[in-house]
């Protein structure tokens, strides 16, 4: 006998709007079983990881899956959070106000968040939106840069949500942001900030995740949306060429990935003589391992030991004003077409009541 999954249709519903941001995800606790399942699901992606199926499982299962957990496992001990995983805190507060954002705007909108490998899955959250009436959802993938890895992944999971619905609501999703003025402008307020409060180095370095070499070959945006990205970001910082360098970090295997790579570059920065370095991740708009371990720790570390004698890390968006407030012109932007701003609506205590903790996280003013 079939269960039936689908809410009450309501005749003459009232059209309603969600938004769900999405990020990659993470496990939920620094252990090696909860890593052996967050990157067992991350690892079996195929447009993650793009080997036969036959060559991949073996090395995947019988090797991967048994060695590196714990090791990733002591790595995100290292950076977590009394809240819990930094990934997942700072996406639940960007959705939170931004939720707060647009309601200030008078946008009558159900914000969610999800992750694209683990919890809160995007089929949840889908199902939870649509739970709250929403008709119309708008995918937001916090990838600035496209990437067939990252944003087209976050899409294959909402299509495989939507084989199993039966009544389907209108979808949009955004494609990439890498060249959107105000995420632009509020990367180089983080910077500009943090020279103001620390001092400048002699060179910024702007790390991006890398991709194996061969997805350029074969056609995806990512390395070009990353320089644009980079030079983007060093023109409206007033920088020259030789005041910042664009490079890729978190390779996985013996394969050839996007380069220059990020540790090498900041190994050789310091042998040549170069004592200080600002370094930024503007392809996180959270802080996550990538950031908090790999380059706060790991890099520095390396540059240091190099003969390198100040390293600083510009931490990632997470909530600042700027960022949250550029999120909400993207996202606005998209919407057009969709009423959000509907009369037959509770005004004020409705507002209310969706804003009270994004308040109590700050102000969106």
């Amino acid at each position: 006998m079939s269960v039936k999954t689908e809410p009450d249709f309501q005749h003459g519903q009232t059209p309603r709007t969600g938004v769900l941001l999405v990020n990659l995800g993470t496990p939920e606790a620094p252990t090696a079983p909860a890593l052996r399942r967050y990157l067992g699901q991350f690892l079996s992606d195929p447009r993650v990881v793009e080997i036969p199926r036959l060559l991949w499982w073996p090395i995947l299962h019988g090797i991967i899956l048994r060695v590196r957990p714990a090791k990733s496992a002591a790595k995100y001990a290292s950076i977590w959070m009394p809240e819990g995983s930094p990934l997942r805190v700072w996406t639940e507060r960007q959705a939170t106000l931004l939720q707060g954002y647009l309601g200030e705007a008078g946008h009558v909108v159900s914000v969610q968040h999800a992750m694209r490998y683990g919890q809160p899955s995007i089929g949840s959250q889908l199902t939870a939106l649509r739970a709250q009436g929403a008709t119309r959802i708008l995918v937001v993938p916090l990838y600035p840069q496209y990437s067939g890895a990252t944003t087209a992944s976050v899409m294959d999971d909402v299509f495989a949500w939507g084989r199993e619905t039966r009544t389907l609501p209108e979808l949009r999703h955004i494609n990439r942001f890498h060249d959107d003025p105000g995420y632009i402008e509020a990367l180089a307020d983080s910077v500009k900030q943090h020279w103001a409060s620390n001092g400048r180095g002699a060179k910024l370095v702007m790390s991006f995740h890398g991709m194996p070499h061969r997805t350029l070959l074969l056609g995806d945006p990512y390395h070009c949306e990353c320089l644009k990205t980079g030079r983007l970001l060093a023109e409206r910082l007033g920088l020259g060429k030789d005041d910042y360098v664009v490079t890729f970090q978190s390779r996985f295997g013996r394969a050839k990935w996007l380069q220059p790579y990020t540790e090498p570059t900041l190994r050789e920065l310091a042998k040549q003589g170069t004592t200080s370095v600002d370094v930024i991740c503007p392809g996180f708009v959270g802080d996550c391992i990538e950031t908090l371990e790999e380059i706060a720790m790991e890099a520095k570390e390396a540059f240091l030991h190099s003969g390198g004698q100040r390293f600083a890390y510009i931490p990632c968006l997470n909530e600042r004003p700027e960022w949250i407030r550029a999120l909400s012109q993207l996202v606005t932007r998209h919407l057009a077409g969709w009423p959000t701003q509907r009369s037959d609506q509770p005004s004020g205590a409705c507002l209310k009541a969706q804003n009270d903790r994004a308040r109590a996280l700050g102000s969106p003013r």
